[in-house]
């Protein structure tokens, strides 16, 4: 308990975890405040994500490679994962697709720019591992072609057309899924030395295994918790703010879930470790695009009020694709400056800008 007082006491954004217990009390005293839950709730969202960042790192210290590497692949997107299956039990399907192609936008795009970019500003030019970056566009790219699958048969007769679509997302579900346990067997087991710079000893201190499973446990049911008041408060206070529910998910949801990432992939940058840092942000993109994705699919069938299909609305597939080529075109030199970063950034602004100001409508909802 005292390694998890002395983390919070020096990470200030262990601070915010305040927000907790408001959003909570808030949720009794003032269920209707819609607009004052979404903002406790969002709030109270990050500070969790980053204390499940930390419980994961140091189980996955404590259990070598491979686990390891499993419990990050897992565990890393759980918060986008839990707030995914709140909306998925709603219904509220525009939310959940939105949420997952902003998380692999955002991941692609504007955490690994971020990272460029504060990395750039503190050393002239800066290298990292080509072979991750490879590893993980090329299951981003498969992915998102998997995404353009559904749209083939978009147009096809009503009753026929959701039966093909909803067998077709099935299908391509358990492929991805496949692919995604096979990347895993190539960068964990079989070809693990081609990733080995990502490794930098520097024999950092990590929580106890009791106090990490622990908290893993208490701060998976918080955030179930606070994802419930999310989900339910979202819609409104989307329309207080003047936002669709597709640039909540798309934005605010996967800005919120990256939260815990981001600070260590920045930081990691900042310590010139870019090959981290770009392993974690194109990781993270892998992993929704072929876990959590497909994982959505198969649960709508267990807890969403009807089956949930792969069909995105035609812009979130088109984001997505571009977000996957230029990250695999920036990353395939190995080497990197501020700018690049920059311009990865502003395409992430056209992206958001784009979405708050023509809301997708119609598609995308089942």
């Amino acid at each position: 308990m005292k390694s998890l007082l002395n983390e919070i006491r020096r990470t200030p954004v262990l601070w915010m975890l305040i927000f907790v217990p408001a959003v909570l009390v808030a949720e009794t005293v003032a269920p209707h405040s819609h607009t004052l839950l979404f903002v406790l709730s969002v709030l109270a969202i990050v500070p969790l994500a980053a204390l499940l960042s930390h419980a994961t790192e140091a189980v996955a210290a404590k259990t070598g490679d491979a686990v390891g590497g499993l419990l990050n692949a897992t565990l890393g997107n759980l918060t986008e994962l839990i707030i995914a299956i709140t909306a998925l039990r709603a219904g509220q399907y525009m939310l959940v697709k939105a949420s997952i192609a902003g998380a692999i936008v955002t991941n692609a795009l504007f955490m690994l720019g971020a990272c460029l970019l504060l990395g750039g500003l503190r050393y002239h030019v800066q290298e990292y591992n080509r072979a991750g970056a490879r590893l993980y566009s090329g299951l981003l790219l498969m992915a998102t072609v998997a995404l353009l699958a559904p749209s083939a048969v978009a147009d096809l007769d009503l009753v026929q057309g959701e039966a093909v679509m909803r067998r077709l997302s099935v299908g391509l579900a358990i492929l991805l899924i496949i692919a995604y346990a096979l990347g895993l067997l190539f960068s964990l087991k079989t070809h693990k030395e081609l990733f080995a710079s990502a490794e930098h000893g520097e024999g950092e201190e990590h929580w106890p295994i009791g106090l990490a499973v622990g908290t893993l446990l208490v701060v998976t049911v918080l955030v179930a918790l606070v994802s419930e008041i999310f989900v339910e408060s979202v819609q409104k206070a989307a329309e207080t703010f003047g936002m669709s529910p597709a640039f909540v998910g798309f934005i605010i949801v996967s800005l919120v879930g990256a939260a815990a990432e981001f600070a260590v992939a920045s930081s990691a940058a900042r310590k010139d470790r870019l090959d981290m840092s770009v392993s974690i942000a194109l990781g993270s993109a892998s992993q929704i695009a072929l876990f959590v994705a497909p994982a959505l699919v198969l649960l709508s069938y267990v807890v969403g009020p009807s089956p949930m299909s792969l069909q995105f609305w035609p812009g979130a597939v088109t984001m997505v694709m571009i977000a996957t080529v230029t990250a695999s075109f920036i990353t395939s030199s190995g080497r990197s400056a501020w700018f690049v970063g920059a311009l990865l950034i502003f395409i992430y602004a056209v992206f958001a800008l784009t979405l708050y100001v023509v809301p997708p409508t119609g598609q995308g909802t089942g």
